[in-house]
């Protein structure tokens, strides 16, 4: 068992061994919650969850911290009473020269997550971070402003990466992320933890057992904070989060697996008849909501309600790029043909099928019409390419919405938007693709171009090739690159082109795997289509 899992479990056994003591001790820290108490003295250091940054805008950032001495407990170990942590910016690692301070409150019903949402600084610049309660300073976090509205960009450097079961590998790509030098942000697309129950040594499942899960599957509130604080602990992801800002998103896994809008997977068909209803799933949905809110950096804007929640938004980086970070889970229509890979059923072609929902697809073809940018990102989560498998199509991908995907392209089109490049996951696989007008016609005009990062652990340690990476290339030449290695993707912008390398790991069942270079694809301004260099 490596050194991580071994912390993680001895984190576990003391919290439950210990847990009702251990949160009478804390009981003295409540009064540090009302002016004019004293300091509170934590019985184990607090900020074991790291520090995190996110959402970059001309004149400021979201910094992220969570109060947990014993993140695997109820409650991270604390007691439920909000505390005040303060929290300073500087231009310098030092903090010597002080940017910003204040104070935020870790509330209990945020599980003492704290949001600071830090504005009127100058733009284009790069800053430092920490926290502290009581003696207690956190881990410093480096992060930075975007440029002001309207300046130009030598260039944008930006990452982008997710899938990480935890059980399947570690996450050493993650601090490769975090080496990474000049980062403007980096974008998880989602499947930031996985909702499966913990298995044991032999026990069957998918993918290899490297470190197990703990716990049954994850529903309740309770469950996704535990499971978010067990990512967390790996210090590879803490590290990634203090080096760079996050755009984070989520999928499916973030709440059950190929859940579409009101349905949850267990849908009463194919492999699940028992169904859960509507009403009980926006439960799971809420808790899940939730959870994921308390630990990522975002604005109070994506703070949920219930089982509703606002995570599609977009952000300016000067003239360079307008980011569009979208939802392709919560307004999607369920799957077709009872999902799965198969050849179409007649469902996949209604006219009014919906990716994104009527009001976000709206809005995205508005940020569209009007972008300033040179290059427009839509940061999303599931394949948009044509992508024909042997057994027919993914019903969970873009290609089982056509009418959909047909407007995007359509809008696009008709706009004549600058260079816009589609950024993808999901499938655990690395992939370059053209992306045409009409996807099914090979002489049909390029419109867009689409980069698909492989899994950071999601299925192991993988291939460069196989027979089935040979077939999907085969049936789809407008697909120019399958990879299915363990990384993720770092791509730099220019007024010129994008660049994208696509970084592979040769294994991730063991510890400390290198940095390779998988291929790398270049995107010439005004002509869609990615180009091997």
């Amino acid at each position: 068992m490596d050194s991580t899992a071994r912390h993680i479990l001895d984190l576990s056994r003391r919290g439950l061994l210990r847990g009702a003591g251990g949160l009478a001790a804390l009981a003295a820290l409540a009064p540090a919650a009302r002016p004019g108490f004293a300091q509170p003295v934590f019985r184990s250091f607090p900020f074991t969850l790291g520090v995190a940054s996110g959402e970059p805008a001309p004149d400021g950032f979201v910094i992220w911290t969570r109060l947990a001495p014993e993140p695997l407990v109820p409650d991270g170990g604390m007691v439920r009473a909000a505390m005040p942590v303060a929290w300073e910016v500087a231009e310098d690692q030092r903090f010597v020269r002080i940017a910003a301070t204040g104070t935020a409150m870790a509330r209990p019903e945020l599980a003492h997550a704290v949001h600071v949402e830090v504005a009127g600084l100058p733009p284009g610049r790069p800053f430092f971070y920490r926290f502290r309660v009581g003696t207690e300073v956190s881990a410093t976090g480096r992060t930075r402003t975007a440029p002001a509205p309207g300046a130009g960009m030598d260039r944008l450097r930006f990452a982008f990466a997710g899938c990480q079961h935890y059980e399947h590998g570690h996450f050493t790509a993650w601090r490769h992320i975090a080496a990474e030098p000049d980062l403007d942000f980096v974008f998880h697309y989602g499947d930031y933890i996985y909702e499966y129950r913990g298995r044991v040594p032999g026990q069957p499942g998918w993918g290899p057992l490297v470190r197990p899960h703990l716990g049954e599957e994850i529903i309740a509130l309770a469950d996704y904070r535990q499971r978010y604080a067990q990512y967390r602990l790996d210090p590879d992801l803490r590290a990634a989060h203090a080096a760079h800002p996050f755009l984070p998103s989520y999928d499916d896994h973030e709440v059950d697996n190929n859940w579409a809008g009101d349905v949850s997977e267990e849908d009463g068909r194919g492999r699940f008849p028992i169904t859960v209803p509507p009403e009980v799933f926006a439960l799971r949905k809420a808790a899940a909501f939730q959870a994921w809110y308390e630990h990522m950096p975002v604005r109070r804007s994506a703070m949920p309600r219930g089982p509703d929640i606002t995570a599609y938004r977009r952000m300016d980086f000067g003239t360079m790029a307008r980011v569009h970070v979208l939802d392709t889970r919560q307004f999607r229509d369920d799957q077709p043909c009872n999902d799965g890979v198969k050849a179409a059923c007649a469902e996949v072609a209604r006219a009014d099928a919906q990716m994104l929902g009527t009001a976000q697809e709206a809005w995205l073809l508005g940020g569209l019409t009007d972008s300033p940018a040179r290059w427009n990102i839509l940061a999303q989560q599931v394949p948009m390419m044509r992508r024909v498998l042997g057994s027919g199509i993914a019903m969970d991908k873009w290609d089982a919405y056509p009418a959909a995907r047909q407007r995007l392209l359509d809008g696009m089109a008709e706009r004549r938007t600058p260079n816009p490049v589609v950024l993808s996951g999901d499938v655990h696989v690395a992939l370059a693709a053209t992306l045409r007008q009409r996807p099914e016609d090979a002489g049909s005009a390029p419109v867009a171009t689409e980069f698909t990062a492989t899994s950071i652990t999601s299925a192991g340690d993988g291939s460069e090739s196989s027979p089935s990476a040979e077939d999907t290339l085969r049936r789809n030449p407008d697909i120019a690159l399958h990879h299915a290695r363990r990384g993720y993707c770092v791509a730099e912008a220019t007024d010129a082109r994008m660049t994208t390398e696509f970084v592979a790991l040769p294994f991730v069942t063991q510890e400390g795997a290198p940095r390779q270079t998988a291929a790398r694809f270049v995107v010439e301004a005004g002509r869609a289509g990615p180009q091997r260099a």
